[in-house]
């Protein structure tokens, strides 16, 4: 299937606008490019609650300094607080760039959000992202009374990069005995460092990210190619995935990372894990967090609301 109408029109916009390749500019110029480019991206919907806080990731085992991270608490009765960790290949984006996603995801999930703005290579290199990541989960499971209420269930969840640190902490928990998690939600998910596969290889899935892209990222993030076979960057190689909460796994039909989030969901699924999975066909690389300006993001949240509900209701049904 073609890309959508809407995602056609924003990559010939991006083309006629001429900026350089990824690969030929600087982390902090492509972070300057992107915070230009959202200057009027619609906002998201209004919160009961915004908080703001400085988290000290030294606390929780993690390397000394402090990052953000951002509550978002919807109207109406709560019934989880969802960890979210967005996308950038570890190096670009920030949770204001997520804001409005974030914010559709807390009206339409029922969800309390925690936006989590890990630090970001190549000034923080791994493994400073999963530590960060590590220790919002840890003070997310410490503070629900605050954030909504004491006992809701845990999601975690992401896009790209992001929904890879949600799968590395959602493995963590499994292996520290806690916190527990009930789902996992990871969209077009990063899950290896193979950059070999068809999907990489297919020319036509090279558009906001492009395999060029992904090298440069991974040459930011995990210099020392030797570690980029780590589970804690590369999750499908870890030994095993059994235990692991549940998962929703969302991928691109468009998207150099298609074939091994789709491997990702076939190897929860042989380990036992409970998956639920689609590819989004007509969607590139990149659209989720873009609320207002490509339908597939909101249509997308949607389908993402319907199956936490289906997991809540399926946790709190009588035996």
């Amino acid at each position: 299937m073609a890309l959508d109408d809407a995602t056609q029109g924003l990559i010939a916009a991006f083309r006629a606008a001429g900026r350089p390749p990824l690969t030929e500019q600087t982390p902090q110029g492509a972070r300057d490019a992107g915070i230009a480019a959202r200057v009027n991206n619609p906002p998201g919907p209004e919160m009961a609650r915004v908080d703001d806080i400085l988290l000290d990731p030294e606390r929780y085992g993690g390397t000394a300094g402090s990052f953000r991270i951002r509550v978002l608490v919807p109207h109406g009765e709560v019934r989880a607080v969802f960890i979210f960790y967005h996308g950038g290949g570890w190096v670009l984006g920030d949770i204001d760039g997520h804001d409005a996603v974030g914010r559709l995801l807390a009206q339409e999930t029922r969800s309390a959000v925690v936006m989590v703005d890990y630090r970001k290579a190549p000034e923080f290199r791994y493994p400073v992202a999963v530590q960060d990541s590590w220790a919002a989960l840890q003070w997310t499971a410490a503070n629900l009374d605050d954030i909504a209420a004491a006992g809701l269930p845990i999601l975690v969840g992401g896009d790209s990069a992001g929904a890879n640190l949600a799968t590395i902490v959602a493995r963590h928990a499994r292996d520290e005995g806690g916190p527990q998690i009930a789902l996992q939600v990871l969209i077009y998910p990063v899950t290896d460092a193979n950059l070999e596969t068809e999907s990489y290889r297919d020319p036509a899935n090279a558009l906001l990210l492009s395999r060029e892209s992904m090298i440069w990222f991974f040459d930011h993030y995990v210099p020392d190619v030797a570690q980029r076979s780590h589970p804690d960057v590369s999750p499908l190689q870890a030994p095993d995935l059994s235990g692991l909460p549940p998962a929703i796994i969302l991928t691109a039909e468009h998207d150099v990372l298609r074939d091994e989030g789709e491997a990702y969901a076939r190897a929860l699924d042989d380990a036992g894990v409970a998956v639920d999975f689609e590819r989004l066909a007509g969607q590139m690389h990149g659209f989720f967090p873009m609320v207002g300006i490509l339908p597939g993001s909101v249509a997308t949240v949607a389908r993402i609301a319907e199956s936490i509900d289906k997991t809540l209701a399926s946790e709190t049904a009588p035996n």
